[in-house]
Order: structure tokens, then C-alpha cells, then sequence
């Protein structure tokens, strides 16, 4: 099993870019007319929708959270990132418009995966909405992004208290799936971990 890697995100989300930089300005021209449209005409549809995955995170990690969110999507995930479903939050200043909006995703959302960064010891907003979600629904894990190659990680504090995830084959396959770990022995896959399985000791 492995942990996701800044470059492994970085590479993703570069490569995103370069088979969509032929559309780019048609993309960008057609996401910002749905968004305007569903805002005016379908307020309530738009905050009604289900997402599989909150993904609290840093803003200053954006570039490794778009690959992060790209990665998750691959595997067949929905994926909530503020800046990228509701860009008119300003998430430099804690607000309570801002805090409103981000409770009704977090409502929305199955699991919260806390991006655990280098930046993120300095995030404002994610201590709140990891506490948050863990109140309401109680499925929170790290996903560590790790500076190099590792299959483990060993949270510190308060993000001890929750298990990681990583990505693997399963065995005698070239299908990846997401693994919630205790420790590096002891796992659950994912879909079996949020329809509430624990990890066991393998």
C-alpha cells in the first residue's frame, strides 16, 4: 500500500491540464454559465446534491488538492472542494455566511478526508470542519500527502485518533481501491470501511 505523493498529485493534475488545455477557454466560458444558471434558476437542486467526499485541505495546497480530487475521481468518488464547487467563498476570513455554507456541504458528504499537509498545521478552517463532521457523522480519516514514497503514516495529536487512508491493487488484481488503515497491518477497503466495517488485522 502506498500514500498519496506530491508529486504522484502533482503529476495528475499536470496532466489534466495538458489534455484539457485545447478547451480551456470553452471549459472554463461553460462551467461559469451552468454555475450562474443553476445558481439563479435551481438554488435549491444545487444545494441539495450528495458528494461522497469532503475534502478539507489548505488552500495553500491547492494545486496538490485539485490531483487529490482528480485521484479520488478516478476511483469513482464524488469529491467536495469549496473553491472549486462554491468559488464565491472567500475562505481567508471566517465568516458566518462562510461557516453556513460549508456546514450544508459537510451535511451533504458521506466521509471527510483531512488533506494532512505540511500547510496544513496553519489552516484556519480545517481543525473546525474536521470537528464539525466528526460530531455530526463520525466518518473522518487522514489522507496524508506524503514528500516521497511511504506506506505508512503515524498521525500526531489529535489526528492519531483517526484512521489513514491509502491507495493499493487488490491483491491478484490491477484494480486500485482506497484502504482505511489503523496501522500499516491493520485495514478495512474503503466501501466496506463507510458502510461501517472496522479495520482488522490482516
Amino acid at each position: 500500500m502506498a500514500l498519496f505523493t506530491e508529486q504522484r498529485l502533482i503529476n495528475r493534475v499536470d496532466n489534466e491540464f495538458r489534455k484539457s488545455f485545447s478547451n480551456i477557454y470553452e471549459t472554463t466560458f461553460s462551467k461559469a454559465k451552468g454555475f450562474i444558471n443553476e445558481s439563479k434558476n435551481t438554488q435549491g437542486l444545487y444545494f441539495s446534491k450528495k458528494y461522497d467526499i469532503f475534502l478539507s485541505h489548505s488552500s495553500d495546497d491547492a494545486r496538490l488538492v485539485a490531483g487529490l480530487k482528480l485521484e479520488l475521481e478516478d476511483l469513482g468518488y464524488s469529491v467536495y472542494v469549496d473553491w472549486i464547487t462554491d468559488p464565491e467563498l472567500n475562505r481567508s476570513k471566517v465568516t458566518k455566511n462562510n461557516a453556513a455554507v460549508l456546514k450544508t456541504r459537510m451535511n451533504q458528504c458521506k466521509v471527510l478526508l483531512y488533506a494532512f499537509s505540511e500547510n496544513a498545521a496553519s489552516s484556519t478552517w480545517m481543525p473546525w470542519e474536521l470537528g464539525y463532521f466528526d460530531g455530526i457523522k463520525g466518518y473522518v480519516a487522514v489522507a496524508p500527502i506524503s514528500k516521497s514514497s511511504s506506506s505508512s503514516f503515524s498521525g500526531n495529536e489529535y489526528l492519531g485518533l483517526y484512521p489513514y487512508i491509502d491507495i493499493a491493487n487488490v491483491l491478484d488484481s490491477n484494480q486500485q481501491r482506497l484502504w482505511v488503515n489503523e496501522s500499516h497491518n491493520c485495514y478495512v477497503e474503503y466501501n466496506r470501511w463507510i458502510n461501517g466495517e472496522k479495520p482488522t488485522i490482516r
